[in-house]
């Protein structure tokens, strides 16, 4: 076995730390904040540690976040449910049950209010790629329907067609709402609640990325 350099013990160190006090591994993301490092970067010593039989790959059904965990694992710890929900059915605030992808095992004490109202939401498309949402990122979001401003939200616009949600930050421009993509090349959605009724599912409380 190849010798971990000074910043892969490090970073071995930190999500063995992470692991027993989570539950869970960090992520990516997670990970480059505590280095101060890009997640490509931090994405490289995780395949390096990987190489290097420090971390093992979980068996998972599809496509599942936090695949890499410590080798040898961490102490077993009770964990929520968090569901995966797919999308909104057209018109309902609720995020629908029977669009259920499966569940995310997270302690409880890693979640606001212990993760009662927390649910999961694949991302879809790239509006929010400068705040490190990406395509097929999962976020978490906490159910509730008021947001202040610059709150990432999941949010429902009603349309002719029914509504559907979309990820974005929240704004106010007046009595109108902005939602605005963090990506340069989209245009903000805005809505004038006189004339278009918009849901605040929930706001956007944490993110998990496949590794």
């Amino acid at each position: 076995m190849r010798e971990l350099t000074v910043r892969q013990r490090e970073i071995l160190g930190f999500i063995r730390a992470f692991s027993a006090e989570h539950g869970v591994p960090p992520t990516v993301r997670e990970i480059g904040g505590r280095f101060r490092i890009t997640p490509r970067a931090a994405f490289d010593h995780l395949r390096a540690l990987e190489r290097k039989g420090e971390l093992t790959r979980r068996v998972t059904t599809g496509r599942r976040s936090r695949a890499l965990t410590v080798a040898g694992g961490v102490p077993a710890r009770a964990h929520r449910a968090v569901p995966i929900l797919g999308r909104v059915a057209a018109g309902q605030p609720l995020l629908a049950e029977e669009h259920r992808e499966g569940d995310l095992p997270i302690a409880p004490d890693a979640l606001p209010g212990r993760g009662e109202d927390v649910f999961a939401l694949r991302v879809r498309g790239e509006s929010m790629i400068d705040a490190h949402i990406c395509d097929g990122d999962l976020v978490l979001v906490r159910r509730q329907d008021a947001a202040q401003p610059n709150d990432i939200v999941v949010a429902l616009v009603e349309s002719e067609a029914g509504g559907e949600a979309t990820v974005k930050r929240f704004l106010r421009d007046g009595s109108r709402i902005v939602l605005k993509p963090e990506n340069r090349a989209m245009q903000p959605i805005v809505v004038d609640p006189a004339e278009q009724r918009l849901h605040i599912l929930g706001k956007v409380v944490g993110l998990l990325r496949g590794f």
